[in-house]
């Protein structure tokens, strides 16, 4: 009997999870459904953000464009399952040194700026992302500078706004 209700329960969990090409614990699979979830916030993905996504996973996890394309049809899948962030982040806390993570946060920034506005909900999903991750708030604002800087600083930031005592237009992230 208790191996009927295994297979019951195999038979409903296991196929999804079998037809993916990457693991549950494939950090890969746990960073590109952040990068999906950050790219999916304001909608349908523009052409842009698309494209972004597709070169940064290609060109940091060293991917062909076919097992790229697996890849985020694989987080796409995981990240509509998910109900935080938690499980993605701690897959890459246990895969990944703060260097790696870092470059994870960076990778969100990429895709943030890549549609050329940034919008507070983005903010703060990288935010969030960032935290888990045990990436500090001062490393996480650097790295969204120099992002926005090569972005050329044409981006409208609408996570901006006047901080109490502070400069007007700045707000600590």
């Amino acid at each position: 009997m208790l191996d009927g209700l295994r297979q019951f329960i195999a038979d409903i969990v296991g196929p999804q999870a079998q037809d993916r090409a990457f693991g549950d614990s494939d950090y890969r699979l746990a960073a590109t459904a952040l990068l999906v979830h950050v790219v999916s916030l304001d909608g349908q993905p523009s052409a842009a953000e698309q494209r972004k996504l597709h070169s940064l996973i290609e060109s940091h996890f060293g991917l062909d464009r076919g097992t790229a394309d697996r890849l985020i049809a694989d987080a796409t899948q995981v990240e509509g399952e998910a109900v935080d962030l938690y499980h993605f982040t701690s897959v890459i806390m246990r895969s990944l040194d703060e260097a790696g993570r870092k470059r994870i946060v960076q990778m969100m920034w990429e895709l943030v700026y890549a549609d050329g506005e940034v919008s507070e909900f983005e903010d703060n999903v990288v935010w969030r992302a960032s935290d888990l991750l045990g990436i500090s708030q001062r490393d996480r604002i650097e790295l969204k500078h120099a992002v926005a800087e090569r972005a050329g600083g044409q981006v409208k930031d609408r996570a901006v706004g006047p901080v109490p005592g502070g400069l007007p237009g700045l707000r600590a992230t």
